[in-house]
């Protein structure tokens, strides 16, 4: 008669993490107090960014705005130009609306109810924040956690699928005790060992109770949906230079890139004409179609857009809703890496 498999353990993990804990800028040493502005600060930058990535903007973001009053005192263009490079702005804006309503309360709120009340802060946020920050008895699931939980107890159903199955499996495994820790420990640990590809099983506090591995099925867990192609959109951008400067605009605070600078730009269709593309042009220009094309891909859909450059004499022409920006400070408008793709595509130098 075959064994039952052990039950998951959580003190082995708690053990495992005591000793392979990863050394994060947001993240509080052994007896040290979690600060709830670093760790809300962080959260919002890793959604849907590697840890790595996000390094030097949270660096940055608290070099400049060491709490959440500055940051709610900040500009809302400061903002978003500190932003630019990190993608998904609209969290951007959301953090910036979060702080000053932080603000105007006096602190963070210590409840995970009362935090999802928040801008820009959903279930798996509202989790992060209760548990690492204020030690609440929750287990907040990303999807490194969802991978681990998957795994663990063989769920056949796609992640997307079975959101509130994880999560109860997750719960179902805290210890009672350290609910930061062991929110972190379960990331960790999807992160370093129960890894996507490749996972070194024989390295996991869990390895005697994962049922995927049991049954050498590691990777074929999370159950992945069939995968739907992307539909691509076109468009053109124009880059209007005059006078060692180029056009620059804002647009507009909501939707796609919302409040970010941008070389003036047509709306983005997948029915665009590009034979009918210089009339979203900002200017009578000498426009000159560049050869090939800027492509990026958002969460979506994928973007394919062709680039238009003209010079004008000088002196610079008032355009309505755009401003002149020199050449040389152009870093300094928070280029989004869609429009950073448009400069380099136009040889303006920027990377």
């Amino acid at each position: 008669m075959p064994r039952a498999p052990a039950k998951p353990d959580p003190r082995a993990l708690l053990r495992w993490y005591d000793r392979r804990r990863r050394d994060l800028p947001w993240r509080a040493r052994p007896g040290e107090t979690a600060d709830p502005y670093a760790v809300w600060l962080s959260e919002i930058m890793l959604q849907q960014t590697t840890v790595e990535a996000a390094k030097p903007y949270f660096a940055a973001f608290l070099a400049r705005w060491p709490n959440v009053a500055a940051l709610a005192a900040a500009a809302p263009e400061e903002v978003m130009k500190a932003w630019a490079g990190l993608g998904y702005y609209a969290r951007a804006r959301k953090l910036h609306a979060c702080a000053r309503e932080i603000a105007a309360r006096g602190a963070f709120p210590r409840e995970e109810q009362e935090l999802l009340a928040l801008p820009g802060v959903g279930p798996y946020t509202a989790a992060a924040i209760a548990s690492i920050a204020y030690d609440a008895p929750v287990v907040a699931v990303d999807g490194n956690v969802e991978r681990v939980v998957a795994r663990l107890f063989a769920v056949t159903r796609p992640a997307r699928e079975a959101k509130r199955e994880l999560r109860a499996k997750a719960q179902s495994l805290f210890p009672g005790r350290r609910a930061g820790d062991f929110t972190q420990a379960l990331m960790d640990l999807g992160a370093t060992v129960c890894t996507p590809r490749a996972p070194r099983c024989a390295d996991c506090p869990f390895h005697g109770a994962c049922q995927a591995a049991r049954n050498g099925a590691a990777e074929a867990f999370p159950v992945k949906p069939p995968k739907a192609e992307k539909p691509e959109r076109r468009g053109a951008a124009f880059v209007l230079l005059s006078d060692g400067a180029a056009l620059i605009r804002t647009r507009p605070p909501r939707g796609l890139l919302g409040g970010m600078a941008e070389f003036p730009s047509s709306p983005f269709r997948a029915d665009f004409d590009a034979r009918q593309a210089r009339v979203h042009a900002p200017a009578a220009a000498p426009w000159r179609e560049l050869p090939g094309a800027v492509e990026h891909v958002f969460t979506h859909f994928s973007l394919r857009l062709t680039i238009f450059r003209a010079t004008l004499p000088p002196p610079r022409p008032g355009i309505e809703n755009c401003r002149w920006t020199e050449l040389g400070r152009l870093s300094a408008e928070g280029l989004p890496t869609l429009m950073r793709k448009v400069a380099t595509h136009a040889g303006l130098g920027l990377e």
